[in-house]
């Protein structure tokens, strides 16, 4: 998950390895960067980031995405793996002149191997659910003819009814 499986363009490449740098911490790829229903023009790309001093890498990168501490949401998620509660922190860094969003997840390290064992559950989809989801994606990021709140919604069902997964216990809990 360190690697895409996707080819991304060529500013997001940049960004994400002078952010690894400036961190110096290995960044961890996962959502739809990792499975053929990726569209480069629409999706969002999904990382986190495991550190053994959470506020030191949010202050870090702070920093580097030129963000306010606000910016950043703690929130708390119970994990389907395992069932054990993780908390983390979580930023939403956009770039419109890029086309570029990336949804930045903070973890302590401690939390390393159930979180990827979660994401690795949704990375893997059997055949009907990622032709619904290039569907639904085609058709909201090309051809814009579904609202955002519906394009949402049907993602969340194929990615949770459609697969048989539960649905995800997700929390946010307040401004950092």
């Amino acid at each position: 998950m360190e690697t895409t499986k996707n080819e991304m363009p060529e500013y997001n490449k940049i960004f994400f390895e002078k952010m690894k740098n400036y961190l110096d911490t290995k960044i961890y790829f996962f959502g739809s960067v990792q499975r053929p229903d990726y569209f480069p023009v629409g999706s969002d790309i999904d990382v986190a980031i495991f550190t053994d001093n959470i506020k030191s890498t949010m202050t870090k990168l702070q920093s580097f995405l030129n963000a306010e501490n606000s910016d950043f949401k703690k929130f708390v998620w119970r994990l389907n793996y395992d069932n054990s509660l993780v908390e983390g922190y979580k930023i939403i860094h956009r770039e419109p002149a890029y086309n570029f969003v990336v949804e930045i997840s903070i973890y302590d390290e401690k939390y390393k191997e159930g979180i990827l064992n979660e994401h690795n559950g949704k990375t893997d989809l059997p055949f009907y659910a990622t032709f619904s989801l290039i569907i639904i994606k085609f058709l909201f990021y090309t051809l814009n003819i579904i609202p955002a709140e519906w394009y949402r919604y049907l993602k969340e069902i194929i990615l949770t009814k459609l697969i048989l997964k539960k649905e995800d216990d997700f929390v946010v809990l307040n401004n950092v």
